[in-house]
């Protein structure tokens, strides 16, 4: 790619697994991009390595505490500096082709929202965007001409297989799950289960809040919803079938019989790639299939009892209006707690489904909505991850 055709690239959440993958990406072909913008929660010191190493226009660290420390980091460099929601929001806002919505949580709406409003191309791996706000960031998009660009691995299989001009043939997805590290493990063994064991995912590399979610499948249960916002379909269209090679990341089945299937080795960077270059391909130094070596690939279904949280994934999802909200919400404070070892494994899911039963029915028109619902929402959560906490753990963050 020419200089004159550089692709201007914002990563929102630098610092994180996916911003790292899509640094080292874009770092790959320096010709071929220049970085706008770089945005991090708290690790001051990766993030100025990081735009040092890209020379990035600006960088951004979300808690307005480190600003001093990122500001000394960054001295004598000519890289903007700054700090604090607002400027992770104008970071957002600023002038890139490309957009990587990475930040983890609902606090990574108003930043996306922002790079849709632009009508940008936004990347993103911030699944709870969608599931908070879904219906108002896809109509956000479309007001917008903005092109929404799922990294997850699974969505963006999906999208690599999904005839969108023919959606008239298309019966169902399916949506492949590692089955986490207690895939086999009974129901009653897991309420022992440490945050480190959680953590642990067999197959990927990921953050510490997703690596639970991924042990839940609440993870899944998001991805569902997900799913359902980007190609328009039903519960009933969305299926999610175990596969604990995770080679097989996504399947569309066709009304003739057909069933198109995208295949990979479980490297986050393909999936970041394939939006990076988009609609064009791009080189990725993911290891490479060996399929005589892998041998066998197997399949099954998820089990209800030992992971109840994809149940109440869908009853959201089929509730609409503020159920996922509130499911978003009171998952990311259970999965808070028991990282703090305050609650069980088994309790997250507990905790959730409470926090469900609590609060009404609500509709969601607006950004405020959302925001008012979520903190109502984890309100709600932190008193029951009270009432379930465990008085004598002893409270070491992963």
């Amino acid at each position: 790619m020419a200089a004159a055709q550089q692709r201007r690239v914002t990563i929102l959440g630098s610092t994180g697994s996916v911003g790292c993958n899509t640094v080292e990406l874009v770092e790959a072909d320096r010709e071929a991009y220049a970085v706008e913008a770089l945005v991090a929660r708290r690790n001051v010191a990766r993030l100025a390595e990081q735009a040092r190493r890209l020379d990035a226009k600006l960088a951004v660290i979300a808690d307005d505490r480190e600003y001093r420390p990122l500001k000394d980091a960054l001295a004598g460099t000519g890289i903007e500096v700054a700090a604090g929601a607002a400027a992770v929001v104008e970071a957002a806002s600023r002038p890139a082709d490309w957009v990587m919505a990475a930040i983890v949580g609902a606090t990574g709406l108003a930043p996306t929202l922002a790079a849709v409003r632009r009508g940008a191309i936004v990347a993103f791996a911030n699944k709870e965007v969608l599931v908070c706000a879904g219906a108002l960031v896809m109509e956000e998009a479309r007001r917008h001409g903005a092109h929404l660009l799922p990294v997850d691995s699974e969505h963006n299989a999906v999208f690599q297989v999904f005839e969108f001009d023919q959606t008239h043939a298309i019966e169902r997805i399916v949506l492949t799950a590692s089955g986490g590290p207690f895939r086999e493990r009974p129901r009653e063994a897991m309420r022992d289960v440490t945050p480190e064991q959680a953590v642990a995912h067999p197959n990927w590399r990921m953050g510490a809040k997703i690596s639970v979610d991924s042990a839940t499948m609440m993870n899944k249960g998001l991805e569902v919803i997900e799913a359902h916002h980007l190609f328009g379909l039903t519960s009933e269209q969305i299926e999610v079938v175990v596969h604990p090679q995770s080679v097989v990341h996504g399947l569309v089945y066709y009304t003739d019989g057909s069933v198109l299937a995208q295949l990979g080795s479980p490297d986050m960077r393909t999936p970041i790639a394939n939006t990076l270059g988009w609609p064009r391909r791009m080189p990725a130094p993911s290891p490479r299939l060996d399929l005589a070596r892998l041998a066998r690939l197997t399949f099954e279904a998820p089990d209800p009892a030992r992971f109840p949280a994809l149940r109440l994934a869908r009853a959201a999802m089929e509730a609409g209006g503020g159920a996922p909200c509130v499911l978003n919400a009171a998952n990311e404070v259970a999965v808070a707690a028991f990282l703090d070892r305050r609650v069980g494994f088994l309790e997250v899911a507990e905790i959730v489904e409470r926090t469900l039963d609590l609060l009404p029915d609500r509709s969601i028109d607006s950004l405020d909505d959302v925001y008012a619902l979520d903190r109502e929402a984890r309100a709600a959560a932190a008193g029951f991850v009270a009432s379930h906490a465990r008085p004598n753990a002893a409270r070491a963050a992963v």
